[in-house]
């Protein structure tokens, strides 16, 4: 717990260094806003991460998007790329998204972790607090007002939820204004394709709930 309150004050001191809170407060257009937030996270150097990294994956998508899909670290191919679910994963992500008539273009995809941890371990909590804030910016910047949480670590970082995924998944949370529909991970539907069914029921919640937020024309 020390460790992640220092991971956390590091942050907010490296935030003052820079500006940044002026910076994205002091206007511009969204994507100029995460222009400068991105340049922020590549040169960050909060955890060890930093030292093992190939490139930063900081998101990708429309700035103003109303749906967030939010997973928790990049892995192999992410790291190549330096974009997010780009992989075996990504590519079945994106499949699904199609399914309910949208584009990787119209959403926005991020992860908790901008940096791969070896091998694909799971990420640490002092992980976890180094990135935080800036996937926290990134939504304040964007506005999302669904967020789909892929898998247990980004439900748990995020909702603080620590139940077992098939307790919580398909739920509609809310906090800080937004709400939040925890999923299973499109890795865990390779692994497990019985999981495809509940994965897909979960999309179709969130597409209704957008249609349902959608102003009248």
């Amino acid at each position: 717990m020390k460790k992640t309150l220092k991971m956390f004050q590091s942050y907010l001191e490296q935030q003052l260094e820079f500006g940044e809170e002026e910076m994205l407060l002091a206007g511009g257009s969204k994507s100029e806003r995460l222009a400068l937030l991105k340049k922020r996270v590549e040169e960050c150097t909060l955890c060890p991460l930093c030292q093992t990294r190939k490139k930063v994956v900081f998101g990708e998508g429309s700035p103003d998007s109303t749906v967030a899909f939010i997973g928790e670290a990049p892995g192999r191919e992410e790291n190549e790329q330096g974009r997010p679910f780009v992989g075996s994963a990504g590519q079945l992500l994106d499949k699904a998204i199609e399914a309910i008539g949208w584009r990787r273009e119209d959403v926005y995809i991020a992860n908790i972790l901008k940096c791969r941890p070896p091998n694909n371990r799971v990420p640490r909590e002092s992980e976890i607090a180094a990135c935080f804030g800036y996937l926290r910016e990134q939504l304040s910047i964007i506005g999302p007002s669904i967020v789909v949480l892929l898998g247990a670590v980004a439900t748990q970082s995020i909702l603080r939820v620590h139940s077992p995924m098939y307790k919580v998944r398909g739920t509609v949370f809310t906090h800080s204004g937004l709400k939040s529909i925890p999923t299973y991970h499109p890795a865990a539907l390779l692994r497990n394709p019985d999981l495809k069914s509940y994965f897909w029921k979960d999309l179709q919640l969130v597409k209704g709930m957008h249609q349902e937020a959608r102003p009248v024309e």
